[in-house]
């Protein structure tokens, strides 16, 4: 059975069909992490996002390359360094377990190759002297700069042209550039910084350099997905297109382009800049990998999605719902339900149809119950069995028996003052910490629910 997989191409601005170059081999790249502090939500979402279109790839193909690279070399990364007065290579290092850390709690698959930065220098070097050698670049004292100029389709991945990118973008200003929109290719390292020999001085990579080079490495100069965050368009993506197609004298890079909209907290964009982040290892802490993964494929990959309690809420309670029809995991196929994750990985229709399927498997539908189970694990769910996920359930409902019986306590006050109002509210608060009470004989009993 042939299925046709349709994306939102962000160059066409078109939801396209997706032929691939090689049907026996689909290849895909995602931006990873750059590792200098804990993982967000708003990271989290890229994560889930391309790991579910990865999934479903892996079903239709029969073969799938999916590189995610994890950049360790930035000047975020020195800063943190000298603001914490530890090493790149602890910073590093800490920040890569973590991440890999949080990608195990969300039940991401591993990818077929996660690339460091680091590890490239070499091949960014080769590349950088081939942009010069071609004229597409130019160095001026140590500092290597990529002349927009040169590509006449700068801009067509953010639909764009020169001037109005340039108004509408915070551009680094240096009299070292010839357009003040050329961006680094190399830039010097001081004498205490992380850097490596080239034909320039020691210095180290530009950010968009990097990932061009370790895409190429795994997957050729021409691959079919390329995926990353809605605010990589520009200039990040950019800028690899150009320095790719400009070196490789080619007119595609990618030939489709994925991105993800943006996690909101109250409507606005979580960012570490901001500081109104939400790490995923706090997030899963509290709701599971399971809730959060659920609650992030909620909306449509491409729209705004607001982080808030009454969203991991209700996802919290899908999903105690679902697992009383868990089952162990069978092979039985359940592509006839995933048409809506065909056309542009629609989850939000696809969780609808497992709500249907659920109804069905409730009344005794042996068949629909398996796939229900199947279409739950297409997702990503339900990779800990139930009795992995009542232990969690019943780990994360223990609060302490000292805030119990101060709870206790605030209500008996409160209903000595006839403020019957605040003694519900306090029943409420120990009810949804998972604390049952009652009151018997004078007193007050408690346990967990």
């Amino acid at each position: 059975m042939t299925y046709k997989l349709k994306l939102t191409n962000t160059l066409t601005r078109q939801k396209e069909l997706f032929e691939p170059i090689n049907s026996k081999k689909v290849t895909m790249y995602a931006c990873g992490p750059t590792v200098y502090d804990n993982p967000h939500v708003g990271n989290a979402r890229t994560l889930v996002v391309f790991d579910t279109l990865y999934r479903l790839l892996k079903i239709i193909y029969e073969n799938v390359m999916y590189v995610r690279n994890i950049t360790d070399i930035d000047d975020k990364i020195i800063e943190t360094s000298k603001k914490n007065n530890k090493s790149i290579i602890e910073i590093t290092n800490t920040i890569i377990e973590v991440f890999h850390k949080d990608c195990k709690s969300l039940n991401c698959e591993v990818p077929s190759h996660e690339p460091k930065a680091t590890e490239h220098i070499k091949e960014m070097v080769v590349m950088i002297r081939s942009l010069i050698e071609k004229k597409f670049a130019y160095e001026n004292k140590g500092h290597v700069y990529f002349s927009v100029n040169s590509f006449k389709n700068y801009g067509k991945l953010s639909n764009k042209n020169l001037d109005q990118l340039k108004a509408g973008s915070r551009i680094e200003v240096s009299n070292l550039k010839k357009n003040p929109m050329d961006f680094v290719l190399w830039k010097p390292s001081e004498e205490k910084d992380p850097g490596w020999e080239s034909p320039w001085g020691r210095g180290r990579p530009g950010w968009h350099l990097e990932c061009s080079v370790m895409s190429e490495k795994f997957l050729g100069k021409n691959f079919d997905i390329h995926g990353g965050g809605l605010d990589l368009i520009f200039p990040h993506h950019e800028n690899e297109i150009a320095q790719s197609c400009c070196n490789n004298s080619s007119t595609h890079f990618a030939n489709y382009w994925v991105h993800n909209g943006f996690v909101t907290i109250n409507k606005e964009k979580m960012s570490k800049s901001l500081g109104n982040i939400i790490t995923i290892s706090n997030a899963v802490k509290k709701y599971s990998g399971q809730v959060v993964r659920l609650a992030l494929l909620s909306a449509h990959y491409s729209q705004p999605l607001d982080w808030n309690d009454e969203l991991l809420e209700n996802q919290k309670a899908i999903i105690e719902k679902w697992y009383k029809l868990y089952e162990k995991s069978e092979e039985e196929s359940i592509l006839d339900i995933s048409d809506s994750l065909l056309d542009d990985l629609n989850t939000p229709g696809f969780i609808a149809k497992i709500h249907e399927l659920y109804n069905s498997a409730i009344k005794g539908d042996k068949k629909k119950k398996s796939q229900f189970n199947n279409a739950c694990r297409l997702l990503g769910l339900f990779n800990i069995n139930k009795n992995e996920w009542e232990d969690f359930k019943k780990l994360n409902k223990k609060i302490s028996e000292e805030s119990i019986l101060k709870m206790i306590n605030e209500r008996h006050q409160a209903k000595e003052k006839n403020n019957f109002n605040l003694a519900d509210k306090i029943r409420k608060k120990l009810s949804d910490e998972g604390v049952a009470i009652e009151d018997l004989k004078g007193k007050t009993i408690w346990k967990f629910k």
